[in-house]
């Protein structure tokens, strides 16, 4: 999601990519040092059957406190993770919105912080209903998984602006084709194996998403069609527009 936000980034071609790497590089070595700890406490199949490893482990180690312990330390990370997503989620609403494929009002900027605060609001109630559903394992099993489908495309993308001559990477353009084929298949690998262990589920996650499809048809639609009823335009009238 680092990404989402370049276009409010300082120097983008440079901080996204460190960004991103030093990200990967931190978050990996906390789940690997996290996944030996766990190891270490519990037996293999122990971690394997659990549910709730991190509170097991605290448990076998502190006893109910330890458990009760963890389970704060995790609210306090998914407030975290949730700070990068109420800032990341609405900038695709916000540029949708530009490109008119979405409600213009979801481009709208606040007169002082220049924000895109009618997506934020958008996405609060959104993300509102669905806390309502009270079923967490149920979105993130269904939807939440086909993220990685975009993340696959979004590298198979490299290929195509490569071949088309568009792909100027300032940093790291000596890890092509290597890099972006790496991504494309770990994503992908990612996306099946959900799939494979939940097939009911995904198929429905995979049906929530394909209904977008007639939503973006008739925005673009109607986006040819208005622009064809106005006849040629000038860049800078496509600007006030």
């Amino acid at each position: 999601m680092v990404s989402y936000s370049a276009g409010e980034t300082r120097n983008p071609e440079r901080t996204i990519p460190r960004a991103l790497i030093y990200g990967v590089l931190i978050v990996t070595a906390c789940y690997t040092l996290l996944n030996a700890a766990y190891l270490f406490v519990m037996p293999l199949g122990s971690v394997a059957t659990s549910t709730r490893v991190a509170a097991d482990a605290m448990e076998r180690v502190l006893g109910p406190a330890g458990s009760k312990a963890i389970t704060v330390v995790i609210i306090i990370s998914a407030l975290g993770a949730l700070n990068g997503i109420a800032l990341a989620g609405p900038r695709v609403y916000y540029a949708m919105a530009q490109d008119r494929l979405a409600f213009r009002w979801m481009a709208a900027l606040h007169p002082q912080r220049q924000t895109p605060y009618l997506a934020i609001a958008a996405q609060a109630v959104w993300a509102c209903a669905l806390a309502a559903t009270n079923s967490y394992r149920a979105l993130f099993t269904r939807v939440i998984y086909t993220e990685w489908l975009f993340f696959a495309l979004l590298a198979a993308g490299i290929f195509v602006l490569h071949r088309r001559g568009q792909y100027t990477p300032k940093f790291l353009a000596f890890g092509y084709p290597l890099l972006p084929a790496i991504s494309f298949l770990t994503s992908a690998a990612i996306a099946v194996n959900q799939i494979w262990a939940s097939p009911r589920d995904s198929v429905i996650g995979l049906g929530l998403l394909l209904l977008g499809l007639p939503v973006y048809f008739f925005w673009a639609h109607r986006n040819t069609t208005q622009h064809a009823a106005r006849g040629p335009s000038t860049d800078a009238d496509d600007r006030l527009s």
